[in-house]
């Protein structure tokens, strides 16, 4: 499945959720209103908003309910982009100048709130107690997930566990959410909602395992930044915790790492990008991914088989697989 063609069947509900998203984050403030217009308009898959239509499948499909769910969770993904950008000293981010880069970081963290708050906002307009726990508890883990990375930082002794811990907390969590709450804002059952979180927690463990193999082995064209920029920043990802452990590489990976530290990332990372490439880290990531679509998959056994279920699939697929 090419992911073009679910976009082009949900084409008018994902517009209409586009235009949601661009009145939700409307202001008086004109540099408020810039700067997140800014962010909004550099685009993105809208993977969550898709997951949330797909779950909102399984239940009665009411688009005016259903964006209070869609609408609040992308602006959460995109506030904490926007923080991330800062954290990271971030130029770019889908080829496009980041907030901080054009303005500055200050304005940048403002934004960034700006939009949280509105996410919570929309979110109030669905009167469902259980909604607004499922997304406060997701934005705490997220923020755990931030901080914990941070501690992390050329930490070359985490293990694989402090790896999968902090991906859940930073990107699997809001996708898991995004297909439960599709299902719950849409009236479907509890146990099909369990399923969906199930599914789209795996989908993005794999989502992110995928992403930082990208970001050592993709291009600028493609991942719409620089190569390894984890690495410059600190961030440790699983291909390199799997390369510390060959034990011939272990030595060359430290001293590298050691290097880009004491320069604060601002150096060359080709060679630390050939070691890993050339390392059993790759193959080992990639598998890894692998195995988390499989148990995505898996985690649909007894939902309905409906057209929104095979869509589901081929989503995971296309994560699975992706080099974008």
């Amino acid at each position: 499945m090419k992911l073009i063609d679910l976009y082009a069947k949900l084409k008018k509900d994902i517009s209409y959720i586009e235009k949601e998203l661009e009145r939700s984050i409307d202001s008086d403030h004109a540099l408020l209103r810039e700067a997140s217009l800014h962010l909004l308009k550099a685009g993105g898959k809208r993977i969550r908003p898709v997951f949330v239509l797909l779950g909102a499948k399984f239940g009665t499909y009411d688009l005016e309910k259903i964006k209070h769910v869609a609408v609040p969770l992308e602006l959460i993904h995109m506030a904490s982009l926007v923080h991330d950008d800062v954290i990271d000293d971030a130029l770019t981010r889908r080829g496009q100048l980041t907030v901080r880069s054009k303005w500055d970081n200050r304005i940048a963290m403002y934004t960034g709130d700006y939009i949280f708050a509105k996410a919570l906002s929309v979110a109030t307009q669905l009167p469902n107690p259980a909604v607004h726990q499922i997304l406060s508890k997701a934005i705490v883990e997220m923020s755990i997930g931030e901080m914990e990375q941070i501690r992390f930082f050329f930490h070359a002794e985490q293990t694989v566990r402090d790896y999968l811990l902090r991906i859940k907390r930073k990107t699997a969590l809001l996708i898991a959410i995004s297909c439960q709450l599709g299902a719950i804002a849409a009236g479907a059952e509890d146990a099909i909602a369990r399923k969906l979180y199930s599914f789209g927690y795996n989908v993005g463990m794999a989502f992110q395992v995928r992403d930082d193999l990208l970001d050592l082995c993709g291009t600028e064209k493609e991942i719409g930044k620089p190569p390894g920029s984890d690495i410059k920043q600190g961030n440790i990802t699983i291909p390199v915790i799997f390369a510390l452990r060959e034990p011939h590489l272990r030595e060359p990976v430290l001293k590298e790492l050691n290097r880009i530290q004491e320069a604060d990332g601002q150096t060359d990372v080709s060679y630390f990008i050939e070691m890993i490439r050339g390392s059993r880290g790759i193959q080992l990531a990639e598998q890894l991914a692998s195995r988390y679509i499989d148990k995505a998959i898996a985690a649909l056994d007894g939902v309905p088989n409906i057209q929104a279920k095979k869509d589901l699939i081929g989503v995971a697929h296309f994560i699975g697989n992706r080099s974008y």
